[in-house]
């Protein structure tokens, strides 16, 4: 499959997103890498284009710009670049340094980006106490014999 070929049918894969819409409450990483995907994705066919207009989007301006922005930028654009079967399977290296790069730097990306809920952390955890049955506990009747 040629690289005309792959866009279009990334294009027909690819739900498409708003691009107006408000970038200050996204819901996932997903969903925000979807519409950056559309965004770049406009009567673009050469994947180097497309690639850089996804990057412009405004969706992911706090993504690009914060603490892990060069990483981010770097794995975003091998990941949409890329041709291979598996798509983004040759990005593992700029993939990692990203990883490395949110664990030195938790507050790099929103809780929401992340995909992590707030509330269950502050939920406190029941500790339970297992008390076995009476009839499964050994006689402290010493045996007859």
């Amino acid at each position: 499959m040629g690289q005309t070929e792959s866009v279009e049918a990334q294009t027909v894969t690819t739900t498409e997103v708003d691009s107006t819409s408000n970038s200050s409450n996204p819901t996932s990483l997903e969903s925000v890498i979807a519409e950056a995907s559309a965004y770049g994705n406009q009567n673009t066919e050469n994947i180097d284009e497309m690639a850089l207009k996804a990057l412009d989007c405004p969706c992911i301006a706090d993504l690009k710009n914060g603490a892990c922005g060069a990483q981010f930028s770097e794995a975003f654009l091998c990941f949409l670049k890329s041709t291979s079967e598996e798509k983004g399977s040759e990005c593992v290296n700029p993939f990692i340094a990203l990883q490395n790069c949110v664990k030195a730097n938790p507050n790099a990306f929103s809780k929401d980006i992340q995909g992590e809920d707030e509330s269950k952390e502050s939920e406190p955890v029941q500790e339970y106490k297992i008390i076995p049955p009476d009839w499964s506990k050994e006689s402290q009747k010493p045996a007859r014999l």
